[in-house]
């Protein structure tokens, strides 16, 4: 369907004073044909594949800025879960892992993606023994490396939650953030746990390229929490029903420019169209923030009583509004809440408005979880653990995707901040609570799936 001249114009101004932009353009590339006994080979032909694959994306992706004038924030590539590639090489499993991490990095780094993602692991049923080096290797491989991130999906509604690997995810988060340390523990930022991970996320640091998927294909993560705002501040004291169908009809126009953008990079690149992801994915700027928009909606700050309410109001009428202009929505779709990466949640814990029990409740609605949230580097790992548990058990309970990106800071504490710049930007530590939770985190064993598991 052609855009018409007035869809053109919105996009304009959408681009000029609502920060609308495409956060991500992201290209997938199957590495299952690349599977190799030695490491050596493996590394080679997975640098080898990226590199032929992915080397017209940055070009491509500069010259759709050029003629659209849709700013493209970030472009990334994501590939078969490296667990399941690395896995037949002989010899020094963990070694083989972070030696495949870095020619994945190397590769990232020669065509100039900001993000590689697809050091992933799927481990919600139990391990294989490849999958036990390869969580070994996770903080190796992700200190040592620079573009690329990582993910491990624990729990699924189908399998139930796999507490043996949550156990050790702890330990495997404190671990990465002490290699770390000197950058704030940037590592655990590029380090996602998920329950019901997607196979076509585009977004990092969760996303990796499923077995189910065609040989290349391009994914597009759109934004927009800038031109939901507008919108919603523009309605003023409309009725809550009415104020849904405001954003559903700026979801839509937000969603058709993604696909536009997503359709026309496949062609150039002569690859597969897969799916466009209408996050509303926030940056510290001011006026691209879910947080503001929860509070333009009426609430004092993001975490007062209701927040939880508004944002399920908004993830729908979002996902309404996508749905019906594309056919191939996918990936998470849906608001992010990153506490670090919007301004209006920053400022929302630093008056106490926000802690972590109302985020948790809130992450029941949105399209992920706990993002970019900082701890107390002094938080102990079954805590972290336990975090995890909890979080992964919103998304199999209600059959959708959770995720936790979770921050020890070592040499910090409650109420100190770390910065990490760009979109990742500054993140306030958040208290955890103090009691105990470590006799349940050792039981260890497998959450049962739940009864609307069952659905053959």
């Amino acid at each position: 369907m052609p855009f018409s001249q007035q869809e053109i114009v919105e996009t304009v101004m959408m681009t000029e004073m609502e920060h609308l932009d495409i956060r991500t353009i992201t290209l997938g590339i199957s590495l299952r044909d690349c599977v190799e006994s030695s490491v050596e080979t493996l590394c080679r032909r997975v640098y080898d594949k990226v590199c032929r694959l992915g080397e017209r994306l940055v070009p491509v992706a500069n010259q759709l800025v050029a003629e659209y004038g849709v700013p493209i924030a970030n472009r990334r590539i994501a590939v078969t879960p490296l667990s399941l590639v690395g896995e037949a090489c002989q010899g020094d499993k963990v070694a083989n892992y972070v030696s495949l991490a870095r020619a994945v990095d190397d590769a990232a780094s020669t065509v100039g993606v900001d993000f590689v993602g697809g050091y992933s692991a799927l481990v919600h049923k139990g391990f294989t023994k490849g999958e036990e080096a390869f969580l070994e290797s996770i903080p190796e491989a992700l200190s040592v490396t620079g573009r690329l991130c990582g993910s491990v999906n624990v729990a699924t509604t189908r399998a139930g939650i796999n507490m043996d690997a949550i156990a050790r995810l702890g330990r495997i988060i404190k671990a990465l953030a002490e290699r770390t340390a000197d950058k704030g523990a940037l590592g655990c930022a590029k380090f996602v746990v998920f329950a019901n991970a997607v196979e076509d996320n585009p977004f990092m640091a969760g996303a990796y390229y499923g077995v189910g998927e065609p040989e290349c294909s391009i994914s597009v993560g759109v934004s927009g929490p800038g031109v939901v705002a507008h919108s919603v501040k523009v309605a003023g004291d409309c009725d809550l029903g009415t104020l849904a169908e405001i954003i559903k009809r700026t979801a839509f126009k937000i969603t058709r420019v993604g696909e536009l953008i997503g359709r026309e990079a496949a062609r150039r690149l002569g690859v597969e169209y897969g799916i466009v992801d209408l996050s509303l994915a926030p940056t510290p700027l001011v006026g691209d923030s879910v947080g503001e928009i929860l509070e333009l909606m009426g609430l004092e700050r993001a975490g007062a009583p209701g927040s939880t309410a508004a944002l399920a109001l908004l993830t729908d009428a979002v996902k309404k509004g996508g749905a019906m202009a594309s056919s191939y929505v996918g990936g998470l779709s849906g608001a992010f809440i990153p506490v670090s990466e919007d301004h209006a949640m920053i400022e929302a814990v630093k008056v106490g408005a926000l802690g972590l029990e109302k985020l948790e409740a809130m992450t029941s609605v949105c399209s992920v979880g706990l993002d970019m949230v900082a701890i107390p580097g002094s938080t102990p790992a079954d805590v972290i653990s336990a975090i995890i548990a909890d979080e992964v058990a919103i998304g199999v309970i209600n059959n959708k995707t959770t995720a936790v990106r979770i921050i020890p800071v070592p040499g910090k504490d409650v109420g100190e901040m770390v910065d990490y710049g760009g979109l990742l930007g500054s993140a306030p530590i958040m208290p955890v609570n103090k009691f105990s939770c470590e006799r349940f985190i050792r039981r260890g064993g497998r959450i049962p799936a739940p009864i609307q598991g069952l659905r053959n």
